[in-house]
């Protein structure tokens, strides 16, 4: 490894390790409901990415210079995608359910190959053919591990892949669009943390000054690793990318197992055997194509 590779591999290594530790995060705002945890990471991570883009003085230009009704109506669906990404992670958190969240962010790059399949006129190579067999294997193992479907890590997997599709089409960077989308949805975000505010008076739940330290840490832990990671993409090759942000769903499967104490059966064995399978794959397969550009 050269020395121009080490920051942005630290960096990204860095990134992943945040994400996927977040569960031990969530897992202390479980007496909150997920919808309102949600609204207050939208609108942190807005405050957070606004400010670093205004500290750089971007965020005037981002405005005037580069956002057209193309772009919002492209970021407003990617918001909604995102959303309900970051939902599905915190509930999966808040009901035990954190195995399942892990195998999504496992899968949802083979899912990537087939949206670019349906969406972009992008073909598989027999070899990324194999790779989605494993993950479909994999998926169904995990179904007879929870004896039902995993349809939190098939909507996790769907909406990611399904975020990245849409992101794909704008010309903006990753903190960039990331923080229009977070803009996008704070109106959202405010109303219902207003409501959820009036609604619990009676006190079903109580939020102390602890809880909301770390509803504002939400904002770091968003914004935080997503500048990392896309400073490291813009250093290193995708092939690499592909292969290290897999410590991200290893960690969250580790938390789930040993911090969180789900449970964990052979099934869950054979299920993660077929998905590392699929993994060496799909990564020696994107090591193959980066190297013949």
């Amino acid at each position: 490894m050269g020395v121009h590779n080490f920051k942005p591999i630290l960096a990204i290594c860095l990134a992943c390790t945040i994400w996927g530790l977040s569960g031990i995060y969530y897992d202390l705002l479980s007496h909150i409901p997920p919808l309102e945890v949600l609204a207050h990471r939208a609108l942190w991570a807005m405050v957070f990415l606004s400010t670093v883009l205004l500290c750089q003085k971007r965020l005037y230009r981002l405005f005037y210079n580069t956002l057209n009704v193309w772009e919002i109506c492209l970021l407003s669906c990617s918001a909604l995608m995102i959303s309900v990404n970051w939902f599905s992670f915190i509930f999966a958190i808040q009901t035990g359910q954190a195995v399942q969240a892990s195998f999504g962010y496992y899968i949802f790059p083979l899912v990537a190959i087939i949206l670019g399949f349906l969406f972009r006129s992008e073909r598989f190579s027999n070899i990324q053919l194999m790779a989605i067999l494993f993950a479909g294997i994999s998926v169904l193992t995990l179904g007879f591990a929870l004896r039902l479907i995993p349809s939190i890590a098939l909507i996790i997997a769907l909406t990611f892949g399904a975020y990245g599709l849409i992101k794909g089409f704008t010309k903006l960077s990753s903190v960039e669009s990331v923080t229009i989308e977070t803009i996008l949805i704070a109106p959202l975000s405010l109303s219902f943390i207003g409501l959820a505010y009036l609604s619990n008076r009676n006190g079903n739940y109580h939020i102390n000054n602890f809880d909301l330290l770390l509803l504002m840490l939400s904002g770091l832990i968003t914004g935080g690793p997503l500048i990392l990671f896309s400073y490291a993409t813009k250093k290193l090759t995708y092939a690499t990318v592909g292969i290290l942000q897999y410590l991200n769903p290893t960690l969250q499967f580790l938390v789930a197992i040993f911090v969180l104490v789900e449970p964990f059966n052979i099934w869950h064995a054979f299920a993660l055997i077929f998905i590392w399978v699929g993994i060496i794959i799909y990564s020696g397969e994107s090591w193959r194509l980066e190297s013949r550009r």
